[in-house]
């Protein structure tokens, strides 16, 4: 006896959800980078949360590969346990920026001639493919979760690297802004 294929209306209620999240957190992500500019005349100092979000974002990196070499070494458990860690250390890595931007709004790169130009390809390259990561990455875990590990490798296939990328990313584009965060 085979197993009934999944029908796409037993997926609407989750992708409604979805797309709910994640234009949600796009768009606070939007007005605090654009238009809030930051609490001032607050004595909150979250001026440690950068080097603390690059560090997450290294994390997430490093379980995002674990994850991968668990997987293709059919170690699932293990492949399980590093990517819902590494969701947790994105998950941490967005609240830790939000907050931050939240208190202390953007902080401006400063250089100029090449190194700009390559720090603006590099910013406009994370932040376009970050946009992908809150949808494909509920998505993945709904279709593990649903035990549809077709659907669920198909995403993936889009979603791993994107993911890894934008985690490495993240911790250079720190590296790169660091001379020009506040004291």
């Amino acid at each position: 006896m085979s197993a009934a294929a999944p029908t796409p209306s037993s997926d609407r209620s989750f992708f409604i959800f979805n797309a709910v999240i994640s234009v949600a957190a796009l768009s606070l992500l939007s007005w605090l980078l654009l238009f809030h500019g930051g609490m001032q005349g607050t004595n909150v100092n979250l001026r440690f949360l950068p080097g603390v979000n690059a560090c997450l974002n290294a994390t997430a990196a490093s379980l995002l590969i674990a994850g991968w070499v668990a997987i293709k070494k059919k170690k699932v458990e293990f492949h399980r346990y590093f990517m819902v860690s590494a969701f947790a250390a994105s998950a941490c890595f967005l609240v830790g920026y939000l907050a931050y931007h939240a208190v202390h709004g953007d902080t401006k790169f400063g250089g100029v001639g090449t190194v700009r130009t390559v720090y603006l390809v590099l910013l406009a390259s994370h932040v376009l493919l970050s946009l992908f990561i809150v949808p494909l990455s509920l998505t993945a875990f709904w279709f593990a979760w649903k035990k549809e590990f077709t659907r669920h490798a198909k995403v993936t296939r889009w979603l791993h690297p994107i993911w890894l990328y934008v985690s490495v990313t993240g911790v250079v584009v720190f590296l790169l802004l660091r001379p020009y965060y506040p004291a």
